[in-house]
């Protein structure tokens, strides 16, 4: 007469677990439920997190290392599914940043028109960029440079290149204040919801801008703008967002529907 197999051993169970993948283990668990008992264990499942999802296996959440490994796969799955998301559509090379810089009554104007891809991005991998300028400057008397200049128009406007789509990130109007024959002014300005927030009541990001001034002298007595920043600032956190957030908040109003 034949007699049934015995089953393994708990211990040759932990033995052969150690060396099974995230798949087989997920099939053996499905045999028993002495298996699934065996197979779903934290030290078995923690070190294969740790190689997949290093962010993951830092947490010390109140669910299994199994379970936390299933929601970063599926996670992974949805990225590869949907590469859009992941990447923007828009890269640097594509836009052209212009900012324009006015006297209150417009009699004096400088126009700046920049490559985007030819800025410094300060810090790395945020969205804010200096523009160098040092060849425009605004004709002010010495009376004007001791009470600041008032009545500061700034626009900053972002170009898909060729002129397809244009952009206006700022147009608003401020104070720019001298100390020691140099001045600093800074704009602000709240960014319209992207089309899929339509009805969000803010965006909770905002278009920032520093413009720096300095007094060219009695050679010229002209006021010279020297440099440009330009960036998006989460009014969340106070941070400037990541170089790839902002060029995925702007492909909503810089590119068409059937380009998304």
């Amino acid at each position: 007469m034949e007699t049934c197999p015995l089953p393994p051993q708990w211990e040759v169970l932990v033995l052969v677990s150690q060396h099974l993948d995230p798949q087989t283990l997920a099939i053996a668990s499905c045999v028993s439920k002495l298996w699934l008992f065996s197979m779903s264990c934290d030290h078995l499942w923690k070190p294969i997190l740790t190689t997949h999802f290093p962010s993951l296996s830092t947490l010390t959440p109140a669910v299994p290392f199994q379970r936390l490994f299933a929601i970063g796969h599926s996670a992974a799955k949805r990225r590869r599914k949907n590469p859009s998301k992941s990447k923007p559509k828009l890269s640097l090379s594509d836009l052209v940043f212009a900012v324009t810089i006015s006297s209150h009554d417009s009699s004096c104007v400088v126009t700046i028109m920049k490559p985007c891809d030819a800025l410094l991005v300060d810090p790395p991998g945020v969205f804010r960029f200096d523009v160098d300028v040092m060849d425009e400057g605004f004709k002010y008397g010495s009376a004007d440079m001791r009470k600041g200049l008032e009545g500061v128009k700034v626009t900053w406007n972002v170009i898909l290149k060729g002129w397809k789509e244009i952009f206006t990130m700022m147009d608003c109007e401020g104070n720019v204040g001298f100390v020691d024959g140099g001045g600093e002014g800074w704009f602000a300005q709240e960014l319209p919801a992207p089309g899929c927030c339509l009805n969000a009541a803010a965006s909770a990001v905002e278009a920032d801008l520093k413009v720096q001034m300095c007094d060219g002298g009695e050679s010229d007595g002209k006021v010279r703008v020297k440099k440009v920043n330009v960036g998006i600032m989460n009014v969340v956190n106070w941070r400037y967002v990541s170089v790839e957030d902002g060029l995925r908040y702007l492909e909503h109003f810089l590119l068409t529907c059937n380009e998304f």
